[in-house]
């Protein structure tokens, strides 16, 4: 099957090249011209321009996008959806926010151009064990894009789930659940870590692996760090960064009348990774000391 992709970073550029491998025909097109170049060594054509990717395309074109969500999708889908042609087939596989990719969806459909929205698990490690793919749009299109779902997911690892918004609102949920998986194993080996045994992280994460009602992936991932660098907790910054979706949830949750307690707290915890001095923390130690004369520690 013949598909062009629209960004070639660490996501886009693995899965051209899982798709590659499959036998698929693929254009790609990046801003970054070292990108497009790994595009042609691993098989792939590459494009100088999105016309240029648009021409090099067969009708109906099949044009998946690969961008970061917010302006850079929604300037490039407008794009493609300018120069295109009635019945090619956009498909956005970054974390666009669900709303952003119902009213984007709406304006291709009113074109003539069609639509599909692709919530894409698997990070980094979807090139060797394959992407986890959740859509939305026509269940028409999907099967039109079938082969190219099949070719990237691992047996079961992709679904039609409903009109176009439903893969990126799945994602979205899919993604505040996993601050909150995050965020319990983060606290867990810190009770470990401080408890007064000299108890190793490593080999817990291991022995919870093999049995135990809480082995999953993210501990093989915990075990494989610190496989290749016993120090990385005493390298690495306590900063965690965020990409949008958990407070997304936590809108959405809001808007109606949903209790996630521990999905906000997972994002609460990341925001107040970021601050180096808790002015909070300040005020509530101050108090203490007027109301009941609790003593201040002094930095």
């Amino acid at each position: 099957m013949e598909l062009g992709i629209v960004g070639l970073g660490r996501m886009g550029g693995n899965m051209l090249k899982k798709l590659v491998e499959t036998g698929h025909t693929v254009v790609g097109f990046d801003l970054n011209a070292q990108n497009i170049k790994d595009c042609v060594t691993v098989g792939g054509k590459g494009a100088d321009s999105i016309e240029d990717l648009i021409d090099k395309l067969k009708r109906p074109r099949n044009i998946w996008v690969m961008l970061p969500h917010g302006t850079p999708t929604t300037e490039t889908i407008e794009t493609i959806a300018d120069l295109a042609a009635k019945d090619d087939l956009i498909i956005d596989g970054g974390n666009s926010h669900y709303l952003d990719t119902i009213k984007l969806g709406d304006k291709c459909l009113a074109s003539g151009v069609r639509f599909a929205d692709c919530g894409v698990s698997g990070g980094i490690w979807g090139l060797e064990v394959g992407y986890n793919l959740m859509v939305g749009g026509t269940e028409e299109d999907f099967k039109r894009m079938e082969p190219i779902y099949k070719s990237l997911a691992p047996a079961n690892g992709y679904k039609y789930l409903g009109k176009h918004g439903a893969g990126h609102f799945v994602k979205m949920i899919h993604n505040a659940l996993e601050y909150v998986m995050l965020q319990g194993i983060g606290e867990a080996f810190e009770c470990l870590e401080r408890s007064e045994f000299k108890l190793d992280l490593k080999d817990i994460a291991s022995l919870w692996n093999h049995g135990s009602v809480v082995r999953c992936w993210l501990l093989d991932l915990l075990v494989d760090s610190f496989t290749k660098d016993k120090d990385v907790l005493k390298k690495t910054a306590p900063f965690i960064d965020d990409s949008g979706t958990g407070r997304w949830t936590t809108e959405f949750a809001v808007q109606n009348s949903i209790p996630v307690p521990a999905m906000t707290t997972s994002l609460y915890e990341r925001f107040a990774s970021r601050i180096d001095e808790r002015i909070s923390a300040k005020i509530i130690a101050v108090l203490r000391n007027e109301f009941g004369g609790h003593p201040l520690k002094k930095e």
